[in-house]
């Protein structure tokens, strides 16, 4: 990080906190600024929230290198949700432990593990473990789509899943078959709110130790509150499934 976009982190940390400053590295040509952010977060003392518009106003200014957010009276050691958003923004992220000073860089590896994530909401959650299976089993890619947390809380809110599938390229069948989504409504919910990947007979995935074990089929999927992981889909799971979707470029 340059010399001047440090003096600017540090005095946006130290006029920010307790709370959690925020901003991004802008570059044009050779140069580089450091812009400010607003920490919209519903408690920006333990996290932080960049509000769309302002990253889409931070890019008009030039292309966006680098995340910069600090841990007010804590270490700059990122937390699951730091190294869960890195990944899914694809960009370095900069943290600066305030007032202590140190300052940590972390970059994206582009290379997750499907099982054992930790559960991060809008990064690391069921949607993305799908969208992260389809990537590397059939090299499928799909927009980031912004979600709130809890958004299928509220019968008046978007049903995420319902209203978006067909233009992710899904449609719907009776029966799964490898490689199908299943989505499901788990707990009290007010719209289908859960998604995993049927694997069928096959439980393996390449290069990763799934602690599964029976006939099948089995499931991958992502619970909230839980790492990611492969079970047995039966019983209850039935029971909670309310669509069946296939890829049009199902392999």
């Amino acid at each position: 990080m340059r010399k001047h976009i440090l003096a600017a982190v540090q005095a946006h940390a130290a006029a920010e906190y307790p709370r959690e400053c925020c901003g991004l590295i802008i570059a044009s040509g050779r140069s580089q600024r450091y812009v400010l952010c607003e920490n919209t977060a519903a408690d920006p003392g333990e996290e932080f929230r960049i509000a769309p518009e302002q990253y889409a106003a931070a890019e008009d200014l030039g292309d966006v290198i680098g995340i910069v957010h600090s841990h007010p009276d804590a270490t700059s050691r990122p937390s699951p949700r730091d190294l869960a958003m890195c990944e899914a923004t694809g960009l370095p992220w900069h943290i600066l432990s305030w007032p202590e000073g140190d300052l940590r860089t972390i970059t994206p590896t582009g290379d997750t593990k499907l099982l054992g994530r930790p559960f991060v909401h809008g990064a690391w959650d069921c949607w993305q473990v799908c969208a992260d299976w389809y990537k590397r089993e059939w090299g499928l890619e799909f927009p980031a789509y912004a979600r709130e947390d809890e958004w299928w809380e509220q019968a008046a809110s978007p049903s995420l899943y319902e209203q978006h599938f067909e233009e992710a390229g899904f449609y719907q069948v009776d029966k799964p078959v490898r490689g199908d989504m299943i989505v499901m409504a788990v707990g009290r919910t007010a719209h289908p709110n859960h998604a995993g990947i049927f694997l069928g007979a096959e439980p393996a995935l390449p290069g990763e130790q799934a602690d599964v074990f029976g006939p099948g089929p089995f499931m991958l999927h992502h619970m909230y509150g839980r790492p990611s992981e492969i079970i047995v889909f039966g019983g209850p799971w039935f029971d909670r499934m309310r669509l069946v979707l296939r890829h049009r470029d199902a392999k």
